[in-house]
């Protein structure tokens, strides 16, 4: 037989033996660029292997690396960057691409690397990208991931930009920095450029990988709303569910996009799990109504250089906010493994690099283990439910630059209107505009707060579905000056028979409301709408800016809307099976700490003590293991910083066993659920016994401390009792 024709059936046999995996676990996942190592096997269900060129190539045998440890294997590489120089240096087509890289007023180029800029995605740069994808899908993956598809609100000037402006608009290119219509419209071509992009790519992942016997799934990794607009970046966000061939999203919110500073009570700072909850939420909302799959991601460190323990604090933080939502129960466990078990950082008391701590390590590998097991759950966040705050994908159009004095500082316009809430342990939710089609969008919501201060109705359906839903009882509280200078830009409201000097005055009429500078609520139909000439980012900037503001949806939730009694507190919390999460806010209604009076498994903690109680003070967060939702004396591991495979019960010989696999080089500890005291406990690898760290007996819940090296090909823990 030819050379050519044995290769060709091996290749075919191994890509059946791909295929056939039909039931291929998908819950938890992990971004990465380099080979399999030992030292950051961390077990999850999928490895999104990064980046053709990535890691210095060698990309089929990258996947392969991986796939034979027993992964998913999927594919993840940037839409708006990456690594290819190879496309911008002339080596794709014999051109170089420079012109097409997201170009500011001075005419330097925004790079995200050494001959790598942000991108302009034009139809050639799509083609290259394509020749990415097809070789991912030959290497049989099982999804594609084209992540952070960004354009920086200051970069409409380069040479493909200017082309692509001429091609849509039908004119000559603006500078967006001439007028604020200027700045509007390169916004909504930016924003229409990755659409486009990853409507066309999308569409050819389908295409190839059904031709190839297959069907790839298609998912977008992207910063939430909030955090683009506030960072001045403008992304396709929600309108990405429109398109046919997308399958889903993963949240990148993490310390990195948390912790950028906002203003409330007149004091700007960071407020980390704050601003987590309201961006994971934000996904949430973006999401919800279309069905689409949505993966919660949250790093134990981040892009920017800091320390061990505000790693390890923050990390806690965007951890328990994303916990909070308990319609979602897949996760990306965390971005680049290897920067995390490899890389070195300083600690708060040492300026001496170190690697990641023993403890740290445990305990987060005992976190991310619990993402492989949390359910999803019926149960609410405590706390008055029904509150919106309105938002949408041109919240991103208005951040740069600034026109006639309009200032927005730290996005205080959406923070005034939803963080003097969430402060009082009110658990608001966001609500996007683009969704109000969608029929269940505010089913659940009792009072909706908005304004045009920062944004703007990008179509009128967004006020024909408002005012459907005012006349059916919803409570409307708008908040705005309507005073901007975006108010003027020519769109829907301002055109076409239309003579609007404001967007929300095309919203008033639909409702029927003729303003009266004396009066604030208007009753229509069964619902009602208030009207508050002031910008919302007046509530946080200025020192209890937001009494008012408090007062005013106070009234509109147990009055106007009839939805009960508004209760402020100063924690959250929520339990998901076995799980109770919690966070206690600082500069809240008071100080207190909250208690919470089980029997529990601290597992914050890298010891898992069992406590009886556990005492968490404002500006800390707790994730608990409750014993009493045990319900059988069945042998069980109840948390370990291991993964357990392989579980054999024998009741007759009164033993359990198992294999834990966890990063080599890493300690493991585990508590475990028993019959009774077990007689016998052994660890062993490759038929040598490993040394047990610890092993404790608890009489009165019934559990097994152990405590043992952990090892990636697996450690055998056999217990008999």
């Amino acid at each position: 037989m030819p050379k050519q024709s044995l290769i060709l059936i091996v290749l075919i046999i191994c890509s059946f033996s791909v295929f056939a995996q039909k039931k291929l676990k998908d819950k938890t996942s992990f971004q990465i660029s380099d080979p399999w190592n030992a030292a950051y096997d961390i077990r999850s269900d999928i490895a999104m292997v990064y980046g053709v060129n990535d890691a210095g190539g060698h990309f089929e045998e990258r996947v392969q690396g991986w796939r034979d440890k027993g992964y998913n294997v999927q594919f993840m590489t940037g839409s708006a960057w990456g690594q290819y120089k190879d496309y911008f240096l002339g080596k794709f087509d014999g051109k170089k691409h420079f012109d097409e890289g997201q170009q500011m007023k001075n005419g330097d180029i925004i790079w995200h690397g050494e001959n790598v800029p942000y991108v302009v995605p034009t139809e050639n740069y799509l083609k290259y990208l394509k020749t990415h994808i097809k070789r991912a899908i030959d290497a049989g993956v099982t999804a594609i991931y084209l992540e952070e598809p960004e354009f920086w609100a200051r970069s409409g000037y380069s040479p493909a930009f200017k082309k692509e402006w001429k091609a849509y608009y039908g004119t000559n290119w603006r500078p967006e920095d001439a007028s604020p219509e200027a700045t509007y419209l390169a916004s909504k071509l930016k924003y229409h450029l990755y659409y486009r992009a990853l409507n066309e790519l999308f569409a050819y992942a389908k295409s190839y990988s059904k031709s190839k016997g297959h069907e790839v799934k298609c998912f977008v990794p992207t910063h939430s709303l909030i955090n683009y607009s506030s960072w001045q970046i403008v992304s396709p966000e929600a309108s990405l569910a429109s398109l046919k061939d997308m399958d889903g999203y993963i949240a990148q919110v993490w310390t990195g996009t948390a912790r950028e500073p906002v203003f409330y009570n007149g004091l700007k700072k960071e407020r980390v799990f704050e601003n987590a909850f309201l961006e994971y939420g934000s996904m949430v909302s973006m999401t919800a109504p279309t069905k689409r799959k949505l993966y919660f991601l949250t790093d134990p460190i981040e892009d920017r250089a800091r320390t061990w323990d505000d790693y390890k604090r923050n990390y806690q933080a965007t951890f328990t906010a994303e916990l909070m939502y308990p319609s979602v129960d897949n996760y990306e466990v965390m971005p680049w493994p290897q920067r995390i078990y490899l890389g070195k950082f300083k600690m708060d008391d040492s300026p001496e690099k170190q690697p990641i701590s023993p403890i740290y390590a445990t305990q987060m590998q005992v976190m991310i283990n619990a993402l492989n097991f949390m359910p999803l759950s019926k149960n609410e966040l405590n706390g008055s439910q029904g509150i919106g705050v309105l938002i949408g994908n041109s919240m991103m159009f208005q951040r740069f630059p600034t026109h006639d004095g309009y200032k927005d500082p730290q996005l205080s316009n959406f923070y005034g209107m939803a963080m003097p809430l969430l402060k009082k342990g009110i658990p608001v939710q966001t609500v996007h505009m683009e969704n109000l089609k969608y029929d269940n969008t505010l089913k659940n919501i009792k009072v909706l707060v908005m304004s045009y201060a920062n944004m703007k109705p990008m179509s009128e359906e967004v006020h024909v579905a408002l005012a459907k839903w005012v006349r059916k009882g919803g409570v409307l509280i708008y908040y705005g000056r309507d005073n901007d200078p975006f108010q003027n830009v020519k769109e829907w409201w301002n055109s076409d028979g239309k003579s609007y000097t404001a967007a929300s005055q095309d919203l008033f009429n639909k409702l029927q409301v003729n303003y009266i500078a004396s009066r604030d609520e208007y009753k229509v139909g069964r619902g009602a709408v208030f009207i508050i000439r002031e910008d919302p980012k007046e509530i946080v900037m200025n020192k209890e800016g937001d009494t008012a503001y408090f007062t005013n949806v106070k009234y509109a939730y147990e009055h106007s809307a009839k939805a009960g009694n508004l209760l402020t507190k100063n924690n959250f919390l929520i339990q998901r099976g076995p799980y109770i999460i919690a966070s206690v806010l600082d500069e809240s209604t008071n100080s207190a700490p909250l208690i919470i009076h089980k029997n529990v498994i601290d597992l914050f903690n890298p010891e898992l003590p069992i406590l009886h109680e556990k005492i968490i003070e404002p500006g800390h967060q707790a994730f608990l293991y409750d014993l009493e939702k045990i319900k059988s004396s069945r042998p069980h591991v109840l948390a370990a910083a291991s993964r357990v495979y392989q579980e054999q019960i024998d009741n007759k010989a009164h033993s359990y066993s198992f294999i834990t696999k966890s990063p080599s080089n890493t300690i493991d500890v585990m508590r475990i659920e028993l019959p009774t005291k077990p007689k016998k406990v052994s660890t062993t690898l490759n038929n040598k016994n490993l040394q047990l760290l610890k092993n404790v007996w608890d009489e009165a819940s019934h559990t097994l401390l152990l405590k043992f090296e952990n090892h990636s090909e697996g450690v055998l823990v056999n217990i008999c009792w």
